[in-house]
């Protein structure tokens, strides 16, 4: 490895050595409050890191900056994800401050993971190479079921292995696939793989005019990368771990599952199958196997949160029709040739992530909060929040109005760009789907407004949120409202970003 690998890699590295120091503080300092603010504090320098590769591509002439053999890029459509990732990090640290009570005697411990997780998703959405793909992702999978069973309680034990178990079978499941993409083009690039497929096209081996080249080992190989994948964006039928892991998670790490490891998840999506299979009678295939799951994902997960009591299990089918959402963007690669803005299909999938990123962390701060004092996380049991905590409440029906897709929200900015991108490339039918999803989701978002406004508290003790997650649910709640009503400059971030993809 040399300097300049490591410079490519100092978000990374930095990460792993502030996880490090975490877990070594946590054996010196009596007070266990400043391990959430060093490990908050400390996200600054990843960030500040990635802003310093950002300005160094910025003035320089290539659009990538590659290391490790080729296994590594660093772009800006990587860097979008690592500020993202970061930021997610220090809010669920944030929040995590007074849940973590709970826990005491291994806080450093907790915290470490968190970091460790998400410098394995950085490096996640800079990998170029199926190798470095995979082991990216045992680097996230690892730690994130650890996490999920440090409660160490029945439901947490049962979260953490089943999401241990079932990580290992998708893993398993993209290996295989990886194995036969590898096993048709002679290489683990995906640079190369496109120029393999090009290569064999043109030599009449595979056909422009049939799916997959009317090849079924890489059909194959394709269908099983795409239910690996499922597995980590939890959309339909992949999506059976979700309500069961994030209901007996620890409640910050099931906040921390339901952005950060989506948004790592549609980021490695993204770069492989638009830099592997970017030509014409591919993404057309590809582009409607996510058309479909797109469809079938924002239905289901609409339908069957309606059913759900407990707010956290609501959540989780929630976050599987947020998943259909963002495949929408997917499915607008499609017709891109017909599109008058070639970029939007991406560019809406990463304007979409940052919002829900925003939305869904306000969400879960506010559930962190009032469930840290009520001790329960049923729906019925908000009774009259807004009378014993009328600031958590405000922040929480904020949230589940931009969940709807409400104006002025920027889940209403991002639902509308990506439904645009998919009118742009003659998907109107997919984005008529979305709108009317949107509608069914008022349904049990809004309920959980009018329990909490409507109906009368149990109890008039006030709830109140520690200092920490206050200022998380300020900024989250910030972003927001500023991002819907002035969401330029996240677009043009996003379509900064989505540029170095050839789109």
């Amino acid at each position: 490895m040399t300097l300049h690998d490591i410079y490519l890699l100092s978000p990374e590295l930095s990460l792993a050595a502030i996880a490090m120091a975490l877990i070594l503080l946590d054996l010196v300092v009596s007070r266990k409050s400043l391990l959430a603010a060093f490990g908050a504090l400390g996200l600054i320098v990843p960030v500040i890191l990635s802003v310093i590769l950002w300005i160094d591509l910025d003035n320089s002439s290539v659009s990538q900056m590659q290391g490790i053999f080729g296994t590594l890029v660093v772009d800006k459509f990587s860097l979008f994800f690592k500020f993202l990732l970061s930021i997610a990090a220090a809010l669920v640290i944030l929040m995590s401050a007074g849940y973590v009570q709970r826990i005491r005697n291994f806080q450093g411990e907790f915290y470490g993971l968190v970091l460790l997780s998400t410098s394995g998703m950085m490096l996640l959405a800079s990998a170029t190479e199926l190798i470095s793909i995979y082991v990216a992702l045992e680097l996230t999978a690892l730690p994130s079921a650890a996490l999920a069973a440090f409660l160490r309680d029945g439901k947490s034990a049962e979260s953490g292995m089943k999401f241990l178990i079932l990580s290992a079978i998708s893993s398993g499941v993209i290996l295989y696939g990886m194995v036969y993409i590898y096993g048709f083009t002679g290489t683990t690039s995906l640079e190369g793989i496109a120029s393999q497929i090009e290569r064999l096209i043109s030599y009449g081996v595979l056909d422009p005019q049939a799916a997959f080249g009317d090849n079924k080992a890489l059909l194959f190989g394709v269908i099983l990368l795409i239910a690996g994948f499922g597995f980590k964006i939890s959309s339909v039928p992949f999506q059976f771990w979700a309500p069961d892991v994030y209901e007996g998670a620890p409640t910050p790490i099931t906040a921390f599952l339901s952005v950060a490891s989506k948004a790592a998840g549609f980021a490695v999506i993204l770069r492989l199958f638009y830099i592997s299979f970017p030509f014409e009678a591919f993404s057309e295939n590809w582009a409607a196997i996510f058309a479909i799951l797109s469809i079938v994902s924002m239905t289901f997960g609409n339908l069957v949160a309606i059913r759900q009591n407990n707010i956290k299990r609501m959540l989780a089918y929630s976050t599987i029709a947020h998943a259909g959402y963002v495949m929408v963007g997917l499915a607008a690669f499609a017709a891109r040739a017909q599109s008058g803005s070639m970029d939007a299909g991406p560019s809406a999938v990463l304007f979409y992530l940052g919002g829900y990123v925003a939305t869904n962390l306000l969400v879960f701060g506010a559930v962190i909060a009032v469930s840290n004092k009520i001790d329960s996380d049923e729906i019925d049991d908000y009774a009259g929040m807004a009378r014993r905590a009328p600031l958590i409440a405000a922040a929480m029906a904020f949230a589940m109005i931009s969940l709807t897709g409400i104006p002025p929200t920027i889940g209403f900015m991002s639902k509308v760009y990506l439904f645009g991108a998919a009118v742009n490339a003659n998907l109107e039918w997919l984005a008529v789907a979305g709108m009317v999803n949107s509608v069914i989701s008022a349904y049990y978002y809004l309920r959980v407004v009018k329990v909490m406004y409507l109906r009368d508290p149990a109890e008039d003790k006030p709830v109140v949120a520690d200092a920490a997650t206050g200022v998380a649910l300020t900024a989250t709640a910030a972003a927001t409202f500023i991002f819907g009503v002035y969401p330029t400059p996240l677009i043009d971030l996003a379509r900064s970003a989505v540029s170095v993809l050839g789109v």
